[in-house]
């Protein structure tokens, strides 16, 4: 009596369980204080872009101001003293051979062919260019937004006079909000062409394909602790200031100087 073998068709046939497919091979590219920096940097931006108008929201916008400042900050400190992934030597090395890329781009298409041109690389160095663009706009950002808010610019004095850092100020901000709608549109044409979510990466952390990780470490905890920070920082500002940080309904009423809470300074 010969004894019973499992044939593949067997252990496939009706009313058989199915082997359990392997889960698919994914990969840590970004770790969570560098994904918690970004959308709580660009939450910050967004917020205090659209409040930067009418004294109502001054004090949400005044506090986004702040925090997107200690944000700056702390990406700075990050990308000097941080694990080698963060670091911003990276970026700068890759905007580096931004001449190297463009002479190679330069020749494949004047050999007739797209094909030769590092897209890869292109993406990479468009990616670090934006990083970088979006961190140095925000260094006069909050500097010119500050001295308005402290009234350095006042025109009272100064040998500019008038309200020359208030419109530097406005300046810096629509060219910030620039660099972040072509960020966004370079992203969202990415996704198309390649047909994959490149900003799955910024949330999840991963991207799928086998290989090793690039970031070994994820760091939770201080990206927890940065939220933590910008939550506490929120909660006494809101306590810090006497109407809170969002306006109540019905405040068109007069303030003690005879104008009107929704009214803009001339």
């Amino acid at each position: 009596m010969q004894p019973t073998t499992t044939t593949p068709t067997a252990a496939l046939a009706p009313g058989r369980a199915t082997p359990a497919r392997p889960p698919q091979a994914r990969r840590r590219v970004v770790d969570a204080p560098t994904r918690m920096f970004h959308w709580l940097f660009a939450l910050s931006f967004l917020g205090a872009y659209l409040t930067a108008e009418g004294e109502r929201w001054r004090a949400l916008h005044v506090t986004l101001g702040y925090t997107l400042a200690g944000l700056l900050v702390f990406r700075v400190l990050y990308g000097l003293l941080g694990p080698r992934h963060a670091r911003l030597g990276p970026l700068l090395r890759k905007l580096a051979g931004a001449a190297a890329w463009l002479r190679s781009a330069a020749g494949a298409f004047r050999g007739g062919t797209v094909q030769g041109v590092p897209w890869r690389q292109g993406q990479n160095l468009l990616m670090a260019t934006a990083v970088v663009v979006l961190l140095l706009l925000a260094v006069p950002l909050v500097i010119s937004g500050y001295g308005t808010y402290n009234d350095w610019g006042d025109a009272s004095g100064g040998v500019l006079g008038g309200d020359w850092l208030e419109e530097l100020h406005e300046f810096v901000a629509n060219a910030m909000l620039a660099a972040v709608l072509l960020h966004v549109g370079l992203i969202a044409a990415l996704s198309v062409l390649r047909r994959k979510n490149q900003a799955l990466p910024m949330l999840t952390g991963h991207v799928d394909g086998a290989g090793p990780d690039l970031v070994q470490r994820n760091h939770a905890w201080l990206a927890a602790l940065l939220l933590l920070a910008v939550v506490a920082f929120f909660a006494w500002s809101w306590q810090a200031s006497p109407r809170g940080l969002v306006p109540a309904t019905g405040w068109a009423q007069s303030a003690p100087d005879g104008r009107h809470d929704g009214d803009d300074d001339d």
